[in-house]
């Protein structure tokens, strides 16, 4: 991977860079919309690419298995052909699905024993299995197989996960070393640091995954119910040892604020299901705050949805169109509320780079993080 840094903001750690894949270049800082089950939820591939724009999108190794299983990927020819999506894609590793089933699974130094949320089969999950399905996803960038620890978290439970994960990173090393891709284009490999919210052991975590040699690395287990304030000290502390000439994904993370304050503090890659998920309960992201679409102060305002027009919906509907959807649970609601949602986030972050460029990203920040945390 060619990651090249193409400029930096004088008052912060941000910076504006472009890596290439085989399935294109893919411009930081970026967000991933979520695709869990080949499907960004309620948006078609047409719209992500034509009106969204994204460079890259994310797909989740655990429901992929699932469903549609991993042979009927293989037998597609890989994830891009499957979903016919011709840009880059990243998947996670399955790692945060199999926390996320603390009631039905057991971790042990082998791997991970779990119960499918679909139909309480039992499967199992090890470092070099996660590899194996990756490999068969075809995805541009897979990650370590990791354990994502909870919020709060005793520290030497912290200490012991963390520990393994770096075990499980050298096994997912070996397997990718002698299994190559399948599909004719390189995969790129990201480990991630653990450590909980223990400075100590966040230090440990990134100084190990430096030394790892991969071509990017990430941040995992600071979007699992943390405070934002402890969440923007692990970062810096794990940005500070990162390698700077490679790109830095903070996994799960968030809200628009969130996002503008990480890429202060040096990250270039984010992906989080709010923007999709939150539109579809009526929750709409703008420049000067967030709206409420069940609320009944848009009943009969006929304005554009968002006059900045980042895509065609936000110009095309009024707001008291949307409110009707929305309160009526039409599905054409939650498609508008996710495109516009989507649109506002990769509009946020390609702004955030305009700013990184021009020099004065940290200023444009302040006054953005000022507008953003309203109601409207």
């Amino acid at each position: 991977m060619s990651f090249s840094i193409e400029g930096k903001d004088k008052m912060s750690s941000a910076r504006a860079g472009s890596f290439q894949t085989d399935h294109g270049v893919i411009q930081t800082p970026i967000f991933m919309p979520v695709g869990t089950a080949a499907s960004v939820k309620g948006v078609h591939q047409t719209e992500l690419k034509d009106e969204i724009d994204a460079d890259i999108i994310l797909g989740n190794t655990y429901h992929l298995y699932l469903r549609p299983k991993t042979d009927i990927l293989e037998q597609a020819g890989g994830l891009h052909k499957f979903m016919s999506w011709d840009r880059p894609i990243l998947t996670d590793s399955g790692g945060y699905q199999v926390y996320s089933l603390s009631n039905s699974r057991k971790i042990k130094e082998e791997g991970v024993n779990f119960k499918s949320h679909i139909d309480g089969s039992s499967h199992f999950f090890s470092p070099e299995f996660s590899m194996e399905i990756q490999r068969k996803i075809g995805a541009d960038i897979i990650m370590a197989f990791d354990e994502c620890t909870p919020y709060p978290c005793d520290y030497n439970y912290a200490k012991r996960s963390m520990h393994m994960t770096h075990r499980w990173l050298e096994r997912c090393k070996i397997y990718l070393e002698n299994n190559p891709e399948k599909y004719g284009f390189r995969q790129f490999f990201f480990p991630i640091v653990q450590g909980s919210t223990y400075t100590d052991l966040r230090k440990q975590s990134a100084e190990y995954v430096a030394n790892s040699g991969a071509v990017g690395n990430a941040i995992g287990g600071l979007s699992v119910g943390e405070p934002a304030e402890e969440m923007y000290e692990m970062t810096e502390v794990v940005t500070s040892i990162l390698p700077e000439d490679k790109p830095r994904y903070l996994m799960g993370v968030g809200t628009p604020i969130n996002i503008l304050e990480n890429i202060a503090l040096g990250i270039d890659m984010f992906d989080c299901v709010m923007p999709t998920r939150n539109a579809r309960n009526g929750m709409l992201f703008t420049a000067h705050g967030t709206m409420n679409m069940r609320n009944k102060k848009w009943e009969n305002d006929f304005s554009p949805i968002d006059p900045m027009g980042h895509t065609f919906v936000d110009t095309l509907y009024s707001k008291a169109y949307l409110r009707h959807l929305t309160v009526s649970n039409e599905y054409l609601g939650k498609q508008i509320a996710s495109i516009h949602n989507l649109g506002f986030y990769l509009w946020l972050v390609r702004e955030a780079r305009k700013h990184i460029l021009a020099g004065d990203f940290s200023e444009w920040k302040e006054k953005m993080v000022r507008q953003m945390d309203n109601r409207l």
